[in-house]
């Protein structure tokens, strides 16, 4: 008897410890967590809005038109480049384009204390065609830096820079979105091994592969003369200081379409993005800090919203995404709503969203990585978010993402808030919170949330401490079990 009682003991002992679920540590109660919540949400936006200040133009106005820019199918980007030059050259002010069509053939650059203003009923509308977008310049392409075609708006190591108006930029995207991206893979694996390999940057060339930085017009020797896939971003902001964006209509992007990237005190407000192809997010900030985005309407295929800091070994070294508000936004994707990452491997840290509105996604709010990717995401505070319907989950981790190269660095997820949300659908799990068992997603805060019909039950893997309180999913009490 007492060998029958040692095994049936052993039995329940086996099979407690295999359901992977750890109460809260001493310290991490909800009390606490509630605690720490309400300081962050009375003190950290404040701080970061403080250090927030847009850029301010002197009273001088540019008008393309003065400087040769016709409507219609004309190229005037020379024109507009023109006027930028100008405006520069005398300290600042407004480039303005008026109301009209406007052509550019090739890249618009800009420079220092300049704000190129698109007047209500003005439309810029970029060329398709690759070769306009030479010579090729520094980027982050998918969260690793090579040398490729130049964005449609570009700036780099610019401070005091700016794009408004009511008007609409059109990045005449069905070409690049579609056959460059069923071209691509080759390259983007090879640029993903450089960054695994940390080659030097200068020899990530990529575009038309002719890279002549000394100007002597011979390539510097790391070009291989053959043309390359790698789509360019609509708007990328590289290194740069004290940016506006407000007002204006974005769509048809080659590739993301707004991409902050190593900058810092930025302020987007009121922009509407549409997208329609793949890999269109709207807005990512990426290894940037001090950014505010509200009052924006995003409606993308792939992700509306993503906070992003790099790829894998490239990124371990470059810097964070820190210090991020994003409020009073309407996002409808039709793949993930808000998320970190996938490109996440230089650390995101003290994200505050709030009073938005998601129309519907794949996943609403998604925090996402994969094996290659290490770094840590941590200190997210999520409140007052509205969601009409999911398809798969409302609330995800998930370290299994695509494009997995066979690494073994486990992300660190740690500090995460979520209150006051309601959902009307999720078709499948409510919460997926899956981490690995090296490193278990910790600290996962849930409470006041009410998803009214949900399709399957939750699932939480290798994860510790995730409490919950006034969870309520098809009209039940949620308590997490894991």
């Amino acid at each position: 008897m007492r060998n029958h009682i040692t095994f049936f003991l052993t039995v329940i002992t086996l099979l407690v410890q295999s359901c992977h679920q750890l109460p809260p540590q001493d310290g991490f109660t909800m009390e606490d967590a509630k605690a720490k919540e309400t300081e962050a949400w009375a003190t950290q936006p404040q701080a970061i809005l403080a250090r927030i200040r847009p850029p301010v133009f002197p009273e001088k106005t540019f008008l393309i038109t003065d400087f040769g820019a016709e409507s219609g199918d004309f190229d005037s980007r020379p024109a507009i480049m023109k006027a930028i030059d100008e405006c520069n050259k005398a300290g600042g002010g407004q480039v303005v384009l008026p109301p009209g069509r406007w052509f550019s053939k090739g890249p618009i650059h800009l420079k220092d204390n300049v704000n190129l203003r698109l007047e209500e009923g003005a439309a810029l509308k970029f060329s398709d065609d690759p070769e306009a977008y030479l010579p090729l310049v520094k980027v982050r392409w998918e969260g690793t830096v090579c040398w490729n075609y130049s964005p449609l708006i570009y700036a780099y190591q610019k401070s005091n820079i700016a794009l408004t108006g009511k008007g609409t930029i059109d990045g005449n995207a069905a070409n690049w979105s579609i056959e460059w991206r069923k071209a691509q893979k080759p390259d983007k694996d090879v640029l993903r091994q450089m960054g695994n390999d940390k080659v030097p940057e200068d020899q990530r060339v990529f575009g038309n592969g002719f890279l002549d930085l000394d100007g002597d017009g011979e390539d510097d020797g790391n070009g291989d003369a053959k043309q390359h896939w790698l789509r360019p971003t609509l708007i990328e902001l590289y290194q740069c200081n004290n940016i506006l964006l407000e007002g204006l209509t974005l769509k048809n992007s080659p590739f993301w379409t707004v991409h902050p990237v190593f900058s810092k005190n930025i302020s987007i407000k009121g922009l509407q993005i549409y997208g329609g192809y793949l890999n269109d997010d709207g807005i990512d900030p990426d290894s940037s800090e001090d950014v505010l985005i509200e009052e924006c309407y995003i409606e993308t295929e792939d992700d509306a919203i993503s906070v992003k800091a790099g790829r894998d070994q490239d990124a371990w070294d470059r810097g964070k995404s820190r210090n991020i508000i994003v409020r009073n936004c309407r996002l409808n994707s039709g793949v993930n709503s808000f998320c970190v990452g996938s490109e996440m491997s230089g650390g995101v840290e003290n994200i505050f969203v709030e009073d938005c509105h998601i129309l519907s996604g794949k996943h609403g709010l998604n925090f996402k990585c994969n094996l290659d990717r290490g770094g840590q995401v941590k200190n997210i505070f999520l409140r007052n978010i509205e969601i009409d319907s999911v398809r798969e989950a409302m609330f995800i981790f998930r370290m299994d993402y695509h494009g997995y190269r066979g690494n073994h660095f486990p992300t660190k997820f740690n500090d995460f808030f979520a209150s006051n949300i309601t959902c009307g659908k999720v078709k499948a799990k409510p919460f997926k919170i899956v981490g690995v068992e090296e490193e278990p997603i910790t600290r996962v805060v849930l409470h006041d949330i009410v998803i009214r019909e949900a399709g399957e039950p939750s699932l939480i893997e290798f994860a510790e401490e995730v409490i919950a309180e006034n969870v309520m999913i098809n009209n039940s009490t949620w308590h997490p079990h894991y």
